[in-house]
């Protein structure tokens, strides 16, 4: 059964049962609470760290199980490295290696100071976003593990701090980014009979709740509107697609809002270009980049962003019927422009294309950002440690790359030009929606730059990052949400005033 996790900060005189999480800098250099909470145990940590060559190297652990002298049921020892290197993509880091620490236990209690004293209060902030990520785990579906009976219900980790209110108010907006982190991991590791284009449209409205305007499209809506393209993809499936519009005005009135696009293929079979049957199951989690823009538009929203923004999902299942596109089909988008359908199984550029002239027609936004598991052509291209970005505009490139870097959610800027564009002209439509497998992401991306016209847009192919994620020591789940920490911070850093 899932485990329940209670997080809070208290002070460092509390007297510490449970599991002892402690941190030490290279050469086992110890801040003043960590030493005064060792002293009982005189040279305990000193022999122990002797006879396993421990030093403190970053990440490091020294577990000491039942540490004489210490009330404490397990004492652990995290390295920290050099402290004076630390920012706070590292102190999340080591919130995710100290919470991997508390296993099994009911109660753990995380000391927060180095060699030069208590740690400040957004640090200790971090830590405990880091907490907060590593403890995830989607097991609604498992009835019994064979744990169950050894695993506490809940778990209560205290992170002592010297400021306690300092502390929880920093933590607050990390609060927000974390649980928009968890809606979006939830919604990408939902199975597809559960999470449908209509089901998920009804779980996107759940941010009204938190002053969300939420305007859902349906196909009658969409038709009208001339989304032929969102629609074709669609027309095979037995669940009708959806467009979700979600707005927050949260900055000046009448200010263009930042929007953010992202693709909802809630199953992708391929279509008529049907995929092979290993790994399909995976095609659950081709709506990654829809659920990291509810996961967002949650955060902000939590928040109380200073910023106007707009959150649009394309809601789509891509399956083969008698009613599906064929290769060789043209589809006429909402912009005008013709599409000759050469693969169903490139079908996330046809949503996004109508999803993006929609929103930049609409709602006249200041910039556009889409995030896609548009194509496999990327992990070849970066693997899994980089999304790929395509951007008409350097600053916002930028500031996307240093928002990564400050995260974690790290992307790759990669090449747009009208040579690639020739791959993608067709002989009888405007254009078609695949250029075959040489610069495969490029032409993807090129493909969706002539729907953006000139409103600043970046392109984040999240198909290596999104899901079947690395397990890193912030992320143990199928699905990371990749992508709200980066645009959260890129919104926090470069368009809240």
């Amino acid at each position: 059964m899932p485990v329940s996790l209670q997080l809070e900060f208290s002070q460092f005189s509390k007297p510490v049962t449970g599991v002892l999480i402690i941190f030490c800098e290279d050469g086992l250099k110890f801040g003043p609470a960590a030493r005064a909470a060792l002293q009982p145990a005189g040279d305990l940590v000193t022999r122990a760290a002797a006879a396993t060559r421990f030093k403190g190297k970053n990440a490091s652990i020294l577990d000491i199980p039942a540490p004489a002298g210490l009330a404490a049921s397990r004492l652990v020892v995290v390295g920290a490295g050099k402290g004076r290197d630390l920012g706070s993509a590292d102190f999340v880091k080591l919130g995710g290696v100290a919470m991997g620490q508390v296993s099994a236990a009911a109660e753990a209690t995380i000391l927060t100071d180095l060699p030069g004293g208590a740690v400040k209060p957004e640090r200790a902030a971090d830590l405990a976003l880091g907490v907060r990520l590593r403890a995830y785990a989607f097991d609604r579906y498992k009835t019994r593990r064979k744990d169950d009976d050894e695993r506490p219900k809940e778990v209560k980790v205290a992170i002592a701090v010297a400021n306690v209110p300092a502390a929880q108010k920093a933590y607050a907006a990390r609060a927000a980014v974390a649980d928009g982190v968890v809606i979006a991991r939830d919604l990408i590791n939902e199975p597809a009979n559960v999470l449908y284009p209509e089901e998920f449209a009804r779980r996107a409205a759940n941010l009204k709740k938190l002053g969300v305007a939420v305007e859902v499209l349906d196909v009658a809506a969409m038709t009208k509107l001339g989304m032929n393209a969102l629609l074709g993809v669609g027309q095979g499936s037995a669940h009708e697609s959806r467009t979700v519009i979600m707005r927050w005005n949260g900055g000046k009135k009448g200010a263009p809002p930042l929007a953010f696009i992202g693709k909802g293929v809630c199953f992708d079979t391929g279509g008529v270009s049907i995929k092979p049957a290993a790994s399909m199951e995976d095609m659950k989690g081709d709506m990654a980049g829809a659920a990291c823009v509810v996961g967002l538009m949650h955060a902000l929203a939590a928040r109380n962003a200073k910023v106007n923004a707009v959150g649009a999902i394309g809601i789509v299942e891509n399956m083969p019927d008698g009613k599906a596109l064929r290769p060789g089909d043209i589809v006429t988008t909402m912009s005008g422009q013709t599409i000759e359908i050469i693969n169903t199984d490139a079908e996330g550029r046809l949503v996004l294309a109508d999803v993006l002239h929609y929103v930049n027609t609409r709602h006249k936004p200041k910039l556009m950002i889409d995030l896609a598991t548009l194509t496999g052509a990327i992990i070849i291209s970066l693997g899994h440690e980089h999304a790929g970005l395509f951007a008409n505009d350097d600053k916002l490139a930028e500031r996307l790359i240093s928002a990564g870097q400050a995260t974690g959610e790290r992307v790759w800027r990669m090449p747009l030009g009208p040579e690639y564009d020739k791959k993608i002209d067709s002989k009888f439509a405007d254009m078609k929606n695949t250029g075959g497998r040489p610069a495969g992401s490029i032409t993807a991306a090129q493909l969706l730059a002539r729907f953006v016209d000139k409103t600043p847009w970046a392109h984040l192919d999240i198909a290596g990052t999104a899901m079947d994620s690395p397990q890193t020591d912030i992320n143990k789940s199928w699905a990371s949400g990749w992508g709200v920490r980066l645009l959260d911070r890129l919104v926090a850093e470069y368009y809240e005033r």
